[in-house]
């Protein structure tokens, strides 16, 4: 396949030129949305809950790039991936295909940590879940306990304390609106074996929904088994016709193992191996059998949120409090970190003539203790505590957007956060520390042109700016031959900053036959971007900016529809490309390109559904290899690779019950999953994921 050698070009061209001509092709027939997300059986009064369609009309009103995922349908929901795989804009790649940490990336942001902690802000039910410094641990994501996730990629999240550079992906809670009861079982290949069992009740005024979930997981490479329990609660109530509160409360229990990284040539030769397999001095060095590096993190979590006004003038008034106890333990180091986050977010938003406005403001604290410890090379054991540290994190958010509908077809929208961020770290061992203060503000300029029904234009220009987390700040190094000379230190960095000019486009055509289609372009000119250093295992060492500056700059579109069949059942198809263009401006690797993102990610679903049935195709294919250092060393690139997959679902007539059977990886290809990202990379060095081979799940679910 040829690529167009300037996809930037094309796509703004496409969005201002090739989109009013796709406008008079469409049929005056109704118009109907293929994506086919309905309303999940919430009724308008359920409390502090909003539905898909409520969901869908607010992100039209959003001048930029967006996702809306509906989870009611999706078969297998094992990991992150099956909940947003077929996603433009979102780029997904998997460590280890299990219950681990895959990594998550919009526009670039944060993918330089390892692992991936950091770039966007992460919500349940428009409640932040990170930790005050800004961080997550992906793996505490239940996504089966989402009705619906909504993306609202980079300067479009709507969140006052949503100011980097990737946006906000909010997963919108299940609730006793939805759905009685569910009963979800799991089970595959490689020992893959999970469960959900939930119950909930609603009536007029109040609703209450209790899921629990565990997975378990051998794992397809040696030493890379897993689980995850949870539990969520959640309830609403109504008080007259203009109050109603919600409250969550949710317990995280994650485990794995994690089999690292091994030299590229043995991604073909030993699909399944870790370092300690062979008898080279290398496998002996970095043996994963006797380091034993694991992730064991658990959370407890309760938020609540008031809603009260009319229409015209709504406010939302959310607390949360969560409490993270996590033990990362790579090769060389043991990360143990207690943390408590507490915040308060409130917002206010009406309209007022042609005029409708937002105001917000959020403030998110909370104290982390973390040692370091050197791991033992012969048992993985601790050994010598070379770090103790008590981090304090503050963050203080307020976001004032106006917007105006100048016409019919037009809307303004102008917006501005203005933010305060402490990092205040307190050296217990030593003494002293390094306190850290950040102001910035994230402006924001847009607007939409909707010339008619089933078609937008969009264009916004934007400042994002994100604060280094506490594992960009407090930086540990132990080398792995010498875990005596094991040392921490605290890092004065700077914020990450971009300006970003976005364009874009979206619409339906047809009627029964419809197709949705959208068309997203922005270019980014990033200053200090934060890049994280490895050692020779792959554990990070420490973080830097980048001073000379960086350009991310892409392309996101994706197509989505259903095509009848008379009386044969209808196709549907769905349709993602992201294409990623990041490159050094200057200093060191001027001209390189930034390692961690494939140039091309393309996925894409066909299935044929009639009389419950739905059965077809499924293709990843990234067509270009990527390079893993940001000296771009040409031997040690991810090759390019294509994963084709299948499914088989079925649904009862009455929607009581469905089963499916998910296939993946059908032809066995060797390939790399994800990879370490270092400064200058080397062939003999261990720096590859193998990606898991050929496997496959079946499940079944009972609604009563």
């Amino acid at each position: 396949m040829t690529l167009p050698a300037s996809p930037l070009a094309l796509a703004i061209a496409a969005a201002l030129v090739v989109t009013p001509a796709l406008a008079v092709a469409e049929t005056a027939a109704d118009a109907v949305d293929l994506d086919r997300i309905t309303v999940l059986g919430r009724r308008d009064t359920t409390p502090v809950a909003p539905g898909v369609a409520d969901e869908r009309a607010r992100l039209q009103r959003v001048p930029g790039g967006t996702n809306l995922v509906d989870l009611r349908k999706a078969g297998r929901q094992a990991t992150l991936r099956d909940a947003l795989d077929y996603q433009p804009g979102i780029v997904l790649q998997e460590f280890f295909g299990g219950i681990d940490q895959p990594r998550l990336n919009i526009r670039g942001s944060g993918i330089q940590s390892n692992p991936v902690n950091r770039g966007v802000l992460l919500l349940q039910d428009g409640i932040p879940l990170n930790e005050a410094d800004g961080s997550f641990v992906i793996g505490l994501l239940e996504q089966r306990n989402a009705a619906f996730i909504s993306a609202r990629r980079g300067a479009n999240a709507l969140s006052p304390g949503a100011t980097t550079l990737g946006g906000e992906v909010d997963f919108y809670s299940l609730n006793g609106a939805d759905e009685r009861g569910r009963l979800r079982l799991e089970g595959g290949s490689d020992g893959r074996r999970g469960g959900q069992l939930a119950w909930g009740g609603s009536n007029e005024r109040a609703d209450w929904w209790l899921g629990s979930s565990h997975d378990e997981y051998d794992g397809y490479r040696h030493h890379a088994d897993g689980k995850r329990d949870a539990v969520h609660f959640n309830s609403g109530w109504r008080a007259g016709d203009t109050f109603s509160n919600r409250t969550w409360v949710s317990w995280t229990d994650l485990f794995f193992h994690i089999p690292n990284v091994v030299p590229k040539d043995r991604i073909h030769s030993d699909p399944r191996g870790v370092m300690g397999d062979g008898d080279t001095p290398q496998d002996k060095l970095a043996n994963v059998y006797l380091r034993d590096p694991l992730r064991d993190t658990r959370q407890r979590r309760i938020a609540n949120a008031s809603e009260w006004g009319a229409d015209d003038s709504r406010h939302t008034l959310g607390l949360w409090w969560q409490d993270t106890e996590d033990l990362f333990k790579n090769p060389t180091t043991h990360n143990v970190s207690d943390s408590d986050t507490w915040g308060t977010q409130y917002q206010w938003r009406g309209t007022h003539g042609t005029l409708d406005y937002r105001l917000g403001a959020s403030y998110t604290a909370g104290t982390t203790a973390r040692d370091f410890y050197a791991n033992n090379p012969a048992n993985g054991t601790r050994l010598q505590r070379f770090g103790h540290y008590d981090l304090d994190a503050s963050s203080l958010d307020v976001a004032a957007a106006l917007g105006w509908q100048a016409s019919d077809g037009v809307r303004l929208l102008a917006e501005s956060k203005w933010s305060r961020a402490e990092r205040n770290a307190t050296d217990l061992a030593n003494g002293g520390g390094l306190d850290q203060r950040y102001t910035h503000a994230s402006p924001r300029i847009g607007a939409i042109w909707q010339p008619r029904d089933g078609l937008r234009l969009f264009a916004n220009l934007s400042r994002s700016n994100e604060v280094p987390t506490w594992w960009e700040i407090a930086a540990a190094e132990a080398p792995a031959n010498n875990p005596a000379a094991a040392q921490a230190s605290l890092l004065r960095l700077r914020v990450q900053s971009a300006d970003t000019i976005e364009l874009g486009a979206d619409g339906r055509i047809g009627g029964d036959g419809s197709m949705n289609w959208s068309l997203v372009a922005y270019r980014s000119k990033v200053d200090d971007e934060l890049m994280s250093m490895v050692d020779d295992t792959g554990s990070r060492t420490g973080t830097y900016n980048y001073a000379a500056g960086t350009t991310h700059q892409g392309v996101e579109a994706g197509l989505d529809g259903r095509l009848p069949l008379a009386d044969a059942g209808a196709l549907s198809y769905l349709l993602a490309w992201t294409w990623s263009d990041f490159t050094f401006d200057g200093g060191q690797f001027a001209g390189n390109r930034i390692a961690g993102v494939p140039e091309h990610m393309l996925s894409a679903e066909l299935l044929w559904s009639a009389g419950g049935w739905r059965i077809g195709p499924n293709v990843r294919w990234l067509p270009r290899d990527t390079p893993t250092d940001h000296a771009n060393t040409r031997e040690i690139y991810q090759d390019g690779y294509a994963l084709l997959g299948f499914r088989v679902d079925y649904t009862a007539a009455d929607g009581r019950w469905s089963v499916f059977v998910h296939a993946d990886n059908l032809t066995d290809r060797r390939y790399a999953s994800s990879y370490v990202i270092r400064n200058v990379g080397t062939l003999a060095q261990p720096g590859f994921l193998q990606g898991v081979g050929r496997n496959g799940t079946v499940g079944f679910t009972w609604r009563f």
